[in-house]
């Protein structure tokens, strides 16, 4: 079965003020490789600022890369004309953003927005456009009484459910999801992760869910990425990305996660966080690395397959498969302190 999408050394390049001449280049996106399957969910972590958001709008189609290719059903997006390609993208994904407050029409009914995407590609008559929006309410367990009422009238949570049902109004395969639960309160991000996981069970969807809870994005994830300024260094299955990560930033996130059921010390980063407009040669990860030596600085690390299936990482001087998380710890400290 072909991948629902798949990107192909995929480079993003904005342009943004500063530097000498007043315009620099900020690589939001480096080298990117990945591939979604039918019925997959992929988890994207990372620190702010590494690329997740810009990933999770080239598979989507808002962003169009400076270089690579995006591939919809095996089919290269942007070589399509532009109207079959607002279709293959309009049909084809669906996009939850991070503050429903913002991403819903807040002059429309419930009902509207619901129906908004099925006008603008003319799917079905009226009379079944309305049909839809009741149904894609009932999926998301939003009572009939709120067809009518606007966003403004509605709880974070209830938008946040307007939200996924719009994502849905057009059966996508695809489902990406950027910080669905960040601008929600704690009370009510469960209910929406579970009717996540539920409409993914429920309609086959592929989904990727980006977000910061790293420990939130194992949960739900078959298979988890870890980003480092724009690039892809690690892609592992969830159930083995805490323990049996191989790159060292890896480790680092995972273990800066609090945990009252297995609390550690987090393993320390040092050194300067390097620019998205200037990145480091070799590398990008080596300015912070306990492990880094000359070799690091100067070239990019290959990527290596480990001994479980699916994972794949860059670093010239991986985790031992065997190392424990504490262990790691013992080792990035200074000499003096171990």
């Amino acid at each position: 079965m072909s991948a629902v999408v798949e990107l192909r050394d995929v480079h993003v390049v904005h342009r943004a003020r500063g530097g000498p001449f007043g315009r620099e280049s900020l690589y939001a996106l480096t080298g990117v490789d990945l591939t979604v399957a039918p019925g997959e969910t992929v988890g994207v972590v990372g620190e702010s600022g590494c690329g997740k958001s810009t990933l999770a709008r080239v598979l989507v189609g808002i962003q169009r890369p400076t270089s690579g290719t995006v591939l919809h059903r095996g089919r290269d997006l942007w070589t399509m004309p532009p109207d079959e390609r607002r279709t293959a993208v309009g049909a084809g994904t669906g996009m939850v953003f991070q503050d429903p407050s913002t991403a819903l029409n807040r002059r429309l009914t419930v009902r509207r927005i619901l129906r908004d995407p099925m006008d603008v590609h003319r799917r079905g008559t009226k009379a079944g456009r309305e049909a839809r929006a009741r149904e894609l309410m009932a999926l998301v367990g939003l009572p009939p009484a709120l067809a009518d009422a606007l966003p403004g009238q509605l709880s974070g949570g209830q938008r946040q459910r307007v939200a996924v049902a719009r994502a849905l109004a057009l059966d996508p395969g695809l489902l990406v999801a950027d910080e669905p639960t960040s601008a929600l309160d704690v009370s009510v991000r469960a209910q929406i992760l579970n009717l996540l996981l539920d409409l993914r069970e429920r309609l086959g969807l592929a989904l990727v869910f980006v977000s910061h809870d790293i420990q939130t994005v194992r949960r739900m994830s078959d298979r988890v990425i870890t980003m480092y300024l724009g690039r892809i260094v690690e892609e592992a299955p969830a159930d083995r990305i805490t323990d049996e990560a191989r790159h060292p930033y890896t480790r680092a996130l995972f273990s800066a996660t609090p945990s009252l059921l297995r609390p550690r010390a987090p393993i320390p980063l040092t050194g300067p966080v390097p620019s998205a407009t200037r990145p480091p040669s070799g590398c990008p990860f080596h300015t912070r690395c306990w492990k880094a030596d000359a070799v690091c600085s100067r070239e990019m690390p290959e990527v290596s397959a480990a001994s479980s299936p699916g994972h794949r990482y860059r670093c010239h001087h991986p985790v031992q498969e065997d190392e424990s998380t504490d262990d790691l710890v013992r080792e990035s400290l200074p000499r003096e302190l171990r």
